[in-house]
């Protein structure tokens, strides 16, 4: 399970990077569409190239950051139902949830995605609007964005046996994955305080 951890640990310290990453990607999308907004009323220029490349930038911002999310408990919960439940009970929940549901869905997208992403770059696939972007760059966020969700979605899963086994903190408390080198030492690291049945 220790080595499981530093696995984990590494998975999360990944997810955090981008997630800090992908901050930049929203600013250079609200600059780029203000700049093209300006650009049409006040100067009658405009780009498809512009507009496209704000949508590439969405596109990055949603899937790149999914496993970010998934890494902060951002993710939509059905909290007044789970609320009833008991610690254990929620984490047994969420295990199901990743091996049955999260994990085949990952793997299902990628190997979905990948031959559009090979096929779009082999043919040198553009955008049918005049003056658009090539489409492989956009279509490869697709099996990348479910490529680092299914790897976060592994390191919730070590975390949450961990957690059972009382060698790890709670992984669905608010705040157990704040991005302190501190705290990221700790989780990487056995716990043996009994926090299985401490948070029940």
């Amino acid at each position: 399970m220790d080595t499981l951890l530093r696995l984990s640990h590494a998975i999360d310290a990944m997810s955090r990077f981008l997630g800090k990453f992908i901050i930049w990607l929203v600013l250079a999308a609200a600059l780029i569409s203000a700049s093209n907004a300006v650009a049409r009323k006040a100067f009658n220029i405009g780009s498809n190239a512009f507009l496209e490349i704000q949508w590439y930038l969405f596109g990055a911002v949603f899937l790149l950051g999914a496993g970010y999310t998934f890494l902060q408990n951002a993710h939509v919960r059905i909290d007044v139902l789970a609320g009833k439940l008991s610690m254990r009970t929620r984490i047994y929940i969420d295990i199901a949830g990743i091996v049955v549901f999260l994990l085949p869905l990952c793997w299902f997208m990628i190997q979905f995605a990948w031959p559009v992403v090979v096929g779009a770059y082999v043919s040198g696939e553009m955008s049918s609007n005049a003056g658009g972007l090539i489409r492989w760059p956009v279509y490869a966020l697709v099996p990348i964005g479910f490529g680092l969700l299914g790897l976060q979605a592994i390191s919730e899963l070590i975390k949450r046996f961990a957690f059972l086994q009382g060698k790890a903190p709670n992984p669905l408390l608010h705040g157990a994955h704040d991005g302190n080198e501190a705290q990221d030492a700790a989780h990487a690291q056995p716990h043996h305080d009994n926090a299985g049945e401490v948070q029940k």
